[in-house]
C-alpha cells in the first residue's frame, strides 16, 4: 500500500436532520442508521484503508467526539484523531491537517471525505479514487468527485464541467449554488453538471499553495503552527489559534476561487444521508413500503414510512402514509416526510422549551 496516500474523514458534523437519533453528544456517523451492523463512520474508514495505510487515515472531529472515535474506531491513534476546539466549517480544518501531514510527508497526496455518506459499490469509488491520486501525484490540481444526477434535485450545490472534454478528469468551469427546481431542470438538460459530493483530493504541496494564494490571512494564522505541529506543543497553540479563524467552507475558501479544479464523474452509487427521507429511499423496503431500522412493525393500511427504534421495539401503525416514526429513549418523532426539512427548526422549539439536553 503507498505510503504516500492520505485521507482526512471528517467526522465534526451534528446531522440535526436526523433528530432525535442524531444529537449533539451522540450525532449521526456514530450510528449504524443503515442497520448493517456498522456505523457510518466505520463503513467510510473500511472503505478508505482498501487504498490508503490505516495508520494514514487522520479523522478530523470536533474534540467534543474524542473518545466516541477511538471507541469506535480501535485501529486509530490519538495521533490520528484531528481535534478542534471550536466550529469554523470546513476550510480552517482541512488546512490545519494539511499541514500537520505536509510536515509529515511532504509527497503525500490526500482525500478529503465525510464520514457520513453511503456509497454501495466500494470497487468503483476505490477505482475513482486512483484515477484521482494518480492524476495529483504528477499536476498541481484540486480535484473533487461529482456524482451524476438522476432528478432535479435542489438540495445539493452543482459542478459545471467543461463540456468539450473528452477526458475522464474534466476540467471545472464553475461551482453552482444550491438551485431552484427550474434552474436544476436546465442543468440536468444541459449534460454537463454533477452534484458536489463534497469528496476532494489533491496532493498536499497543492492545498496548501492554494490556501497560500486564495486565502493567505488564514493561512498565516496556522502557518504559525508549523514549528509545533505533531508535537506535544501542537494542543496549546490549536486552542489559542484556532477560534481566530474565520469561519468559512473549502469550497468557497479555494474551490471556487482556483483555476485548477477538475473533476471525475463518479462511478458509484452515492447518498449524503442528510435527511431521514434520504435514509428511506436507500433502505430495503418492506412488502407494505414500509423502510425499517430495529424495529418489528405491524403495519395496516400504512405505507412509504420511515420507521426506527433504538431496541427492536414492536410498532404498531394504522392507518399512516409517508411518516417519519422515530423512537428514541425519551423522544418520539411522527414527523411527515414531505415537512422533514423542518426537523432542524422543529428541533430549535423543542431545545427551547424542553432544554438543551434533548438536542
Amino acid at each position: 500500500m503507498n505510503k504516500n496516500y492520505y485521507a482526512i474523514l471528517m467526522a465534526g458534523g451534528v446531522g440535526s436532520r436526523f433528530w432525535p437519533v442524531s444529537t449533539q453528544d451522540f450525532p449521526k456517523q456514530f450510528h449504524d442508521m443503515l442497520g448493517t451492523g456498522s456505523t457510518l463512520i466505520q463503513k467510510t474508514f473500511q472503505r478508505l484503508a482498501h487504498i490508503i495505510p490505516k495508520e494514514n487515515i487522520y479523522i478530523l472531529t470536533n474534540e467534543r467526539y474524542n473518545d466516541l472515535v477511538l471507541e469506535q474506531l480501535p485501529e486509530v491513534t490519538q495521533k490520528q484523531v484531528v481535534l478542534e476546539p471550536a466550529m469554523r466549517n470546513t476550510a480552517p480544518c482541512i488546512l490545519y491537517a494539511s499541514l500537520k501531514i505536509q510536515k509529515e510527508n511532504p509527497d503525500a497526496v490526500m482525500i478529503v471525505a465525510p464520514s457520513d455518506h453511503w456509497i454501495e459499490d466500494e470497487i468503483a469509488f476505490s477505482k475513482n479514487v486512483q484515477q484521482a491520486f494518480d492524476f495529483c501525484e504528477t499536476n498541481d490540481a484540486l480535484m473533487t468527485l461529482g456524482v451524476q444526477p438522476t432528478f432535479p434535485n435542489t438540495g445539493y450545490g452543482y459542478i459545471e464541467f467543461d463540456k468539450i472534454s473528452d477526458e475522464v478528469i474534466k476540467p471545472v468551469n464553475q461551482f453552482r449554488e444550491k438551485p431552484d427546481y427550474e434552474t436544476a431542470k436546465q442543468f440536468i438538460a444541459q449534460g454537463n453538471f454533477l452534484w458536489n459530493a463534497g469528496i476532494f483530493m489533491w496532493s498536499v504541496k497543492s492545498v496548501v499553495k492554494a490556501f497560500q494564494n486564495n486565502q493567505l490571512e488564514l493561512f498565516k494564522l496556522f502557518e504559525a503552527g508549523i514549528p509545533v505541529y505533531n508535537t506535544e506543543g501542537e494542543s496549546d497553540f490549536i486552542k489559542a489559534y484556532y477560534p481566530k479563524a474565520e469561519n468559512i467552507s473549502v469550497d468557497y475558501a479555494i474551490m471556487e476561487t482556483s483555476d485548477n479544479v477538475f473533476v471525475i464523474a463518479a462511478e458509484f452509487d452515492w447518498n449524503d444521508l442528510g435527511t431521514w427521507g434520504s435514509l428511506y429511499d436507500k433502505l430495503n423496503k418492506s412488502e407494505t413500503g414500509n423502510a425499517i431500522v430495529n424495529a418489528r412493525v405491524l403495519p395496516n393500511n400504512a405505507s412509504g414510512n420511515m420507521i426506527s427504534t433504538k431496541n427492536n421495539k414492536i410498532v404498531v401503525v394504522d392507518g399512516i402514509q409517508d411518516y417519519i416514526i422515530v423512537d428514541k429513549d425519551e423522544v418520539l418523532l411522527i414527523f411527515p416526510k414531505t415537512k422533514e426539512q423542518d426537523i432542524k427548526t422543529t428541533l430549535q422549539k423543542v431545545k427551547d422549551k424542553y432544554g438543551e439536553q434533548y438536542g
